[in-house]
């Protein structure tokens, strides 16, 4: 049995090492990430496959309890058994990839070994279908708040497979005395070192998906300090001068070979390698490009051939092309070159989609600042001069903070952060949109401000079914919203409830903002929404603008009113007609 313990090691350690290699694959990484889609189930089981293929080559042939020398295992004797690292790979495969991915590799794993035996061993078939199968359903439950089952798991997984795998061979491998007598000669090394194995390999792979995510927070964190740092150019729309800052700022901060900004004709910038020939003002010279800003999809280039520059010399290699967006319209690309294609791994991949969300965002900015200046409605302006800097940065302070302790939230809020400007954006161009928009915009602001001060506020949205279509002026709830955030509760850090009710009523439309603060002071009331009225802090002039629009959009059918209530803090409420879409 000692013999059979070292040789079972070796078989282990090989097992080990190609999982070693395996998971510092991009693609195998990139592969994990999107498991639950069929594609990426499907190479799961070709990969595991493989895998398990190799443990039948490599297994130690026993024949009457005695170990038969051999170095690829091609055929067995019909009195031969078989030890080796098979039930390993079975399980993890699905603890990584689910019953499926488990079961077709116990399959394959199962015929496999049958094939090998010469036609004997049937029930290695079902025993690998049932390992795989159970080790799958085990590891969707054991993975619920986790990417994958903690290594200690999944080694209990492990040695749950292979007392299943010995039950099998004790009861169907011949007589119950064959069974009983083989069973005792291999369990104790199998069952203890395929689970020692399946610890490591799952530490392995964990361990290396952490780092990754790390290095995620890491960049996140740097994409935050780039978008405050790039706002003011892109602010400029596209141009050469906003483009060359840009492009520098954003090669600094990601260390790739070459940044490339273009419009929807010409190059714009271009930063690093390449610069000899990838000269603005020409026009854009990539096949990458032009497919990009024809179809408006981030594409990914892994050779010099799909980057599709003619300059023989060129030292390109890779490339990650995103297009630029503005109001759902392509107005340019970014282009993140390398000169070494293992250089482009699945974490850019994912910076530069983020990248291209924010800056798409920053241009509808731009674009939006240079249109507010010919908006013809005053209160339009004026709410537009509102999206304030301070919350922006307070808002970039807050998702830093969380970067080392809380990626997957921090991401979040990002997205949140580019849904609330994307709202203040297309307010700024529009007389009247969805309640749902509206709505949207409402609790990208609350999940910012939740996120600075955790629990201080509870906010309970109570919308009558079929008014999301509704059409509402921009910024109306939003408005009410962060008034009340902002003055209602004073110093209070908790017990600060606010209320958002929407109702249909007749051929209104009727928005209630409720709080429990503080209430207004009489003198102050009474000026809200008629003229501004200054506080340490604001300017008081949301609750005017707000008011006047209702006005000038509806005259005498809109209603704007705040009032205290008895029970103490303060009612806002909106009324408007319902109307066709403006």
């Amino acid at each position: 049995m000692f013999e059979l313990f070292i040789l079972m090691m070796e078989r282990v350690g090989l097992i080990i090492l190609l999982a070693f290699l395996l998971v510092n694959v991009t693609y195998f990484k990139r592969t994990l990430l999107s498991r639950e889609t069929i594609p990426s189930k499907i190479r799961l089981v070709v990969i595991f496959g493989l895998f398990a293929i190799i443990s039948n080559f490599t297994g130690i042939e026993i024949t009457d309890n005695q170990i038969i020398p051999s170095h690829v295992l091609t055929y067995l004797s019909s009195d031969a058994s078989i030890a080796n690292t098979r039930t390993l790979v079975i399980s993890v495969s699905g603890l990584i990839g689910g019953p499926f991915v488990g079961g077709m590799v116990g399959l394959i794993a199962g015929i496999h070994r049958v094939i090998q035996g010469a036609g004997t061993g049937i029930f290695y078939i079902p025993a690998s279908l049932v390992v795989g199968i159970v080790s799958g359903i085990l590891g969707k439950r054991l993975a619920k708040d986790y990417q994958f089952p903690k290594a200690t798991q999944a080694a209990m997984v492990g040695i749950v497979m292979e007392v299943i795998q010995m039950l099998f061979i004790l009861f169907f491998s011949g007589s119950l005395k064959d069974g009983v007598m083989l069973v005792r000669f291999i369990a104790l090394p199998m069952i203890l070192l395929n689970s020692v194995g399946t610890f490591i390999f799952l530490s392995i792979l964990t361990t290396t998906l952490k780092q990754e995510e790390q290095a995620k927070a890491v960049q996140t964190h740097d994409v935050l300090e780039l978008a405050a740092e790039t706002l003011p150019y892109f602010r400029e729309g596209l141009n050469e001068h906003s483009c060359q800052k840009v492009a520098r700022i954003i090669q600094h901060y990601t260390k790739v070979s070459a940044i490339s900004m273009t419009d929807n004709h010409q190059i714009l910038a271009h930063v690093g390698a390449g610069d000899d020939h990838h000269i603005p003002e020409l026009e854009v010279i990539t096949e990458l490009s032009k497919e990009v800003l024809r179809t408006g999809k981030m594409t990914i280039a892994h050779s010099k051939t799909e980057v599709g520059c003619s300059h023989p010399d060129c030292p390109l290699q890779a490339a990650i092309v995103i297009p630029l967006l503005s109001h759902q319209k392509i107005v340019g690309t970014l282009k993140m070159y390398f000169t070494d294609p293992t250089h482009l791994t699945h974490v850019e991949e994912q910076l530069a989609e983020g990248l291209g969300t924010i800056f798409s965002s920053q241009i509808e900015l731009g674009e939006a600042e240079l249109q507010s200046k010919l908006l013809k409605e005053a209160e339009i302006k004026s709410l537009q001069a509102q999206v304030n800097p301070h919350f922006f940065f307070n808002a970039i302070n807050t998702i830093s903070a969380l970067m080392r302790k809380d990626s997957e939230n921090a991401r979040r809020l990002l997205l949140q952060l580019s849904t609330y400007f994307r709202g203040n954006l297309q307010g700024a161009v529009q007389t009247t949109i969805p309640l749902e928009q509206e709505l949207d915009q409402v609790r990208a602001y609350l999940s910012l401000e939740q996120a600075r001060f955790p629990d201080r506020y509870q906010v309970d949205f109570d919308i009558e079914a079929g008014t999301e279509g509704y059409y509402v002026p921009p910024y109306a709830i939003q408005v009410l919203v962060e008034n009340t955030i902002r003055h209602a509760f004073g110093n209070r850090k908790t017990n600060n409830h606010v209320k958002v009710v929407v109702r249909k009523i007749e051929r209104n439309l009727i928005m209630d903002v409720w709080d429990n603060g503080i209430g207004i002071p009489e003198d102050r009331r009474v000026l809200l929404g008629r003229e501004p009225v200054k506080s340490e802090k604001g300017t008081g002039t949301a609750l005017e603008n707000l008011s006047r629009r209702i006005e000038n959009l509806y005259g005498g059918d809109g209603k704007f009113q705040i009032e205290n209530r008895p029970t103490g803090g303060s009612h806002a409420r909106l009324a408007i007609p319902i109307r066709d879409p403006r």
